[in-house]
């Protein structure tokens, strides 16, 4: 897949108006033929230039307006429809100059309708998003083009007095004097009124400061910051060829180099810093680009970084299309791990490992706001430092895994301002995986997929969210007493099941009654965690009613689990016991938990069990009594193998792996034979 940019309109459309006789149709009439018409018709048909003959490669429409043909209404339609307006008065007629400020401008600005224009162009205008240059905005206007017909009848120029004309209306693009008769500057009027639609200054420069625009400004600080990849403030040479190459899919060349910055040099003294260009030296370069009518050069840099017109990030840049096939979720790519560990190690100036509040911060600077609450978010759903409690590199990639699981869309979303596409040279899509779909994974009783959801169901009181909180956390007995008051939701780390790295998120499901329905998004899940506290005899009720209304007939595994089993356990007010009810169901048995032990099987089990669906075989190695039995019954203990050695379980679990396996494959072969004999 190719470099990505903001699309620019894929057509044209001018209109011509002033007043009658200025040569309105003789200047469209002179353009097409070549030649200046002897015979001139009160308004010439509507003609579309083909792409291929225009210097934009962009088709183009020209249309005429006649005041004897037309009405105010239907000239008010066609002033919506255009993209530009070229008001033209004959240079040897004053009062056509006159009227261009007392009659035609103000009257454009009148008829302009941003929503007649976006009917006409056939799609909606997007909205402000939430990537857009903020602040107050000028309102939009019809970008117009002056044009000064007749230039052949008179000695002398009218620039000055257009000149003090634009200064007044920044919708002036630009202004040129030309002739039908000569054919003089025709192409180029043309040439101008296709920029001012293709490459408008207004949006870019205010012509009376002689600045940028606080939009364009916002906008070309945050590509400088996306293209200083050291993060220095600075753009060495490195760097300069990087943005050259990516924009204009060329090198730059070092003899161009020096002299750009030379010129930096010579207009702003700190513009240069140690051989590179600083972000007032950056600025400036595109301030200049503007003032000597290069609009193009700065519009191809914001297009490439995902500008509209209105220097708003475009929808489709941030959030390009994604199938995801029912069944289906989506993690992050190689590269997009890859690509935020990058980003991650640019803006940990200390090189401590982990993200302070203002480097988290600075991160996001080209972002709009960040994507979630430092403080009361990522500290609280991810590993940290639990020195500092600042966001480890773990902990970072855990909390963007969440979110591309849950909101893949943000994801690309904030990818997008973060530069993916741009250092990448490729879309956001490079930067997430599809699985497949979880009726195959069933069907093969094991999951393709590197990140799996447990929803944690209990009933208030029951320590469910100490059990998630425990998941992010080396010393669970920390945690003991504490009380959560940040409301955060999921609680993802990562796990190792069979020897591969694997991200569990647990999502704690608010229970608020205990006869509140759960709904389709509460109960679908990968694997089920439905939690009792074993000191409260009233507890398992809800978990086993829980589990009958909607997990017994459902494809989801299911662990019940007894949490503070440090304490004394009690006997459940309920007809069966919680070893009684799993014996009767299928499950495996409830697994006891407690903070203070800090014990933490039991999400190594959940990921086990999400990761191999329908697949009991593949859970024994954690279940401990069933290891017992077999260590009882094949005398373990002669291979020195003590209850206390902490590789007994695995080592065992193996062994008997194998043993099924050999077992099935001679039970296999003494089939075939049997049938071939026969």
């Amino acid at each position: 897949m190719g470099q990505y940019t903001a699309s620019q309109r894929k057509n044209v459309r001018i209109l011509l108006v002033g007043d009658a006789g200025v040569g309105k149709t003789s200047l469209i009439l002179s353009l097409v033929s070549e030649e200046y018409p002897e015979e001139v018709p009160p308004r010439a048909e509507e003609i579309t230039i083909p792409a291929n003959v225009t210097p934009e490669q962009v088709p183009t429409s020209i249309v005429d307006y006649s005041a004897l043909e037309q009405t105010d209404e239907a000239l008010g339609v066609e002033i919506n429809k255009a993209h530009v307006v070229c008001i033209v008065y004959a240079v040897n007629d004053d009062d056509s100059l006159d009227r261009i400020t007392s009659h035609w401008l103000p009257l454009v600005r009148e008829k302009c309708n941003p929503s007649l224009e976006s009917e006409a162009d056939g799609v909606e205008r997007e909205e402000e998003s939430a990537g857009g240059s903020g602040g107050e905005r000028e309102p939009l206007r019809k970008p117009i083009v002056l044009v000064g017909n007749k230039i052949d009848m008179i000695e002398y120029s009218t620039m000055d007095s257009v000149l003090a004309i634009m200064e007044d209306y920044p919708e002036i693009e630009s202004c040129v004097e030309c002739s039908a008769k000569t054919l003089h500057n025709i192409s180029e009027m043309f040439y101008y009124a296709q920029k001012a639609v293709l490459h408008p200054t207004s949006p870019l420069y205010m012509m009376e400061e002689q600045e940028l625009t606080p939009a364009c400004k916002k906008s070309l600080v945050r590509i400088f910051k996306i293209c200083d990849i050291d993060g220095d403030n600075l753009l060495n040479d490195y760097e300069l060829n990087l943005f050259q190459r990516r924009c204009f899919n060329t090198p730059l060349q070092p003899q161009i180099l020096d002299e750009v910055k030379a010129v930096i040099q010579k207009n702003v003294p700190d513009g240069i810093y140690n051989d590179a260009v600083t972000l007032k030296g950056f600025l400036f370069l595109h301030c200049l680009f503007i003032q000597r009518g290069r609009n193009e050069t700065t519009w191809a840099v914001l297009r490439r970084f995902g500008y509209n017109d209105q220097l708003d990030m475009c929808q489709e840049y941030l959030k390009p299309p994604l199938k995801i096939p029912p069944g289906s979720s989506t993690e992050l790519s190689h590269r997009g791990q890859q690509f935020l560990i990058a980003v991650f190690e640019r803006y940990d100036r200390d090189g401590d490992g982990a993200l302070s509040p203002d480097e988290h911060k600075m991160l996001f600077s080209t972002c709009p706001s960040s994507p979630w609450s430092y403080s009361t978010d990522i500290r609280k759903s991810c590993p940290i430092n639990e020195t500092t409690g600042w966001v480890t590199l773990h902990g970072w990639l855990c909390r963007w895994t969440l979110m591309t699981l849950i909101d893949v869309v943000k994801t690309m979303e904030y990818l997008a301002y973060l530069g993916f596409n741009v250092h990448e040279n490729d879309s956001q899509l490079a930067a997430i995986h599809v699985t497949r779909e979880r009726r195959i994974d069933l069907a093969k009783r094991q999951s393709s997929r590197s990140v799996y959801k447990c929803h944690v169901i209990g009933p208030k009181g029951s320590g469910k969210t100490g059990l998630c909180r425990g998941f992010l956390v080396d010393d669970m007995s920390k945690l003991i007493g504490k009380e959560f008051k940040t409301n955060v939701v999921h609680c993802i780390n990562s796990v190792q099941v069979y020897g591969q790295e694997k991200h569990l998120i647990l999502r704690d499901i608010d229970v608020r009654h205990a006869l509140d329905p759960l709904q389709p998004q509460e109960v679908n899940c990968d694997v089920a965690c439905l939690v009792y506290d074993s000191s409260n005899p009233r507890s398992f009720e809800y978990v086993a009613r829980i589990y009958i209304k909607y997990y017994a007939e459902s494809k989801i595994p299911v662990m019940i689990v007894g949490t503070k089993c440090d304490m004394d356990e009690r006997r459940q007010d309920y007809l069966m016991q919680p070893s009684e009810f799993c014996e009767k169901y299928k499950l495996l048995p409830p697994h006891l938990f407690s903070l203070k032990t800090n014990k933490k099987e039991l999400y190594t089990k959940l990921a086990t069990m999400a990761a191999f669906p329908r697949f009991q075989a593949a859970w024994i190695l954690f279940y401990k009594h069933r290891l017992v039995q077999l260590w009882e019954s094949a005398h373990l203990r002669q291979f020195g193998l003590m209850t206390e050695d902490p590789k007994l379980w695995w080592k065992a679990g193996l062994g008997v792996a194998a043993a099924t396996m050999l077992g099935f494959i001679v039970l296999k072969t003494i089939s075939a034979a049997g049938a071939h004999s026969r």
